[in-house]
């Protein structure tokens, strides 16, 4: 995963710390790398290159997607499937707490 600098500010102290980039900037070369980060069937790889799976296509995804990629093994594409919903998920979490920041 990518990650870019935010400054954090605690009392009068100025800290700095890794934020991972949010999902939908992942670039083609992003997706690689969190593809090989989950473990899923290397096979399946190369399919993401071919397709042009950038994040924001990630989070638009469905199961019929990976079907129509090529992925035709049931488990494998339920695995895949099952590691972009966690990034949905993720994504969906940080946006929720960006919301809440800039309402205080």
């Amino acid at each position: 995963m990518v990650t870019e600098p935010v400054a954090n500010t605690t009392k009068s102290k100025a800290t700095s710390r890794k934020r991972p980039t949010p999902v939908h900037s992942w670039t083609n070369a992003d997706v690689q790398k969190w593809y090989r980060r989950c473990g899923n069937n290397p096979l399946y790889a190369d399919l993401f290159v071919k397709h042009e799976i950038t994040g924001l296509t990630l989070l638009r995804m469905s199961d019929h997607s990976l079907l129509r990629m090529g992925i035709e093994n049931n488990r494998d594409r339920e695995a895949i499937w099952r590691e972009i919903l966690k990034q949905k998920l993720k994504a969906d979490i940080m946006e929720i707490r960006d919301l809440e920041r800039m309402a205080e």
